[in-house]
């Protein structure tokens, strides 16, 4: 084996390992904003929050999955989401896994699933939300903005 070799393999596991680290927080993060009434859920919904009040957007996650990779409006939508959370220094991320999300985020009121494809994490006052998964989460979207990836993939850890 060469350096190369050895060190791109410590390169991967490091990945791999960072990765469900991140994919916990991301989840704790979900739960935590739940418990809290500080969750936003739904594309339009979302975007009716950042209309009215964008201050109050702490953190964004897109979500979806093959069954919506052709979807040309949710693909729009997500552009313009993306576009507003850059303009005013919200830190995004993508998830691949709808229905988890679905699944840590719950029902609505009336026991329909959620469309989970946005969710905004929200506080009243963001100087107050202080949550550790939500200060991991923004260090791993700083570093991937430093590597030119602008909106980072997570994997949410399995059940």
């Amino acid at each position: 084996m060469t350096l190369e070799e050895i060190r791109g393999q410590e390169s991967t596991v490091a990945s791999n390992e960072r990765m469900k680290c991140v994919g916990s927080a991301l989840e704790e993060l979900l739960v935590s904003a739940k418990k809290q009434d500080c969750l936003t859920v739904g594309v339009y919904e979302s975007a009716k929050v950042m209309n009215v009040d964008p201050d109050s957007v702490v953190f964004c996650i897109l979500a979806t999955d093959e069954e919506y990779e052709c979807d040309i409006a949710l693909q729009i939508h997500f552009t313009l989401i993306q576009a507003f959370c850059f303009d005013n220094d919200i830190n995004v991320v993508r998830v691949s896994d709808v229905q988890r999300l679905a699944d840590i985020v719950g029902a609505d009121e009336s026991g329909e699933p959620r469309d989970t494809h946005c969710i905004l994490v929200t506080s009243p006052n963001a100087d107050e939300l202080k949550d550790p998964a939500l200060e991991k989460l923004a260090l791993f979207c700083e570093e991937s903005r430093s590597g030119y990836e602008w909106v980072p993939a997570i994997t949410l850890p399995e059940r």
